[in-house]
């Protein structure tokens, strides 16, 4: 067999590409989060960042890259989850702070797929939905906000953004830990940082639903 496949075909493997996909994720959400915060700033300086980014000849691109980002970190999150409830020996688990467990590592196989459904509504809401659209009708900030000052649009993302908190409380460290970064002199720094960009995207994106629903 092909060394590669063979590495791809093994627990740790799957949990390096897991680990990898993972960070790349996050970066790409605070890219996203920073780009959502010109809303604060009145629906035309959104709509103009929006614009910005759908002239840009490289989107298709980027977004079939994301697409393939999300759809190899969803692929391999089944197939350790499966390999493991199989086993009952291999748990995809932390071993920051000695190993300890806690709600959010424990969670992680129901806010993953939570995330998965969250994400397919976010798709079909700014994404899909304006396929449907004139262009004379397409207005990204005022959809945004009709989606987010409707009770049900404003519960479903408030909560979504709390179930990402809790995903990644304890994500970022278990990436970290995967791809050999978790010693001793590194795992305070890893656990502040990993404490600090989650509290920062849940900050960031479960404020624009309350500010809408309640100002907007």
């Amino acid at each position: 067999m092909n060394p590669f496949v063979k590495f791809l075909n093994s627990s740790i493997g799957r949990k390096y590409v897991m680990a990898v996909t993972g960070l790349s994720l996050t970066l790409f959400l605070l890219v996203h989060m920073a780009g959502n915060l010109t809303l604060y700033a009145g629906p035309k300086a959104f709509n103009d960042y929006a614009y910005l980014l759908e002239s840009n000849p490289l989107l298709p691109v980027a977004e079939a890259g994301l697409a393939a980002l999300f759809f190899v970190h969803v692929l391999f999150a089944v197939f350790l989850t499966t390999k493991n409830k199989a086993s009952r020996t291999d748990k995809y688990r932390s071993q920051l702070g000695m190993g300890a467990k806690s709600v959010a590592s424990t969670t992680m196989w129901i806010t993953g797929p939570l995330l998965l459904v969250f994400l397919l509504i976010h798709l079909w809401d700014f994404r899909i939905s304006k396929e449907f659209l004139d262009e004379s009708e397409y207005d990204l900030a005022a959809m945004v906000t009709a989606r987010l000052k409707s009770p049900i649009g404003f519960g479903i993302y408030l909560v979504s953004m709390g179930v990402l908190g809790f995903h990644m409380w304890h994500a970022f460290q278990s990436a970290f830990q995967t791809l050999g970064f978790a010693q001793p002199r590194y795992r305070g720094l890893i656990k502040i940082t990993g404490r600090v960009i989650t509290v920062l995207l849940v900050a960031g994106f479960g404020g624009i639903p309350i500010y809408l629903f309640f100002a907007g």
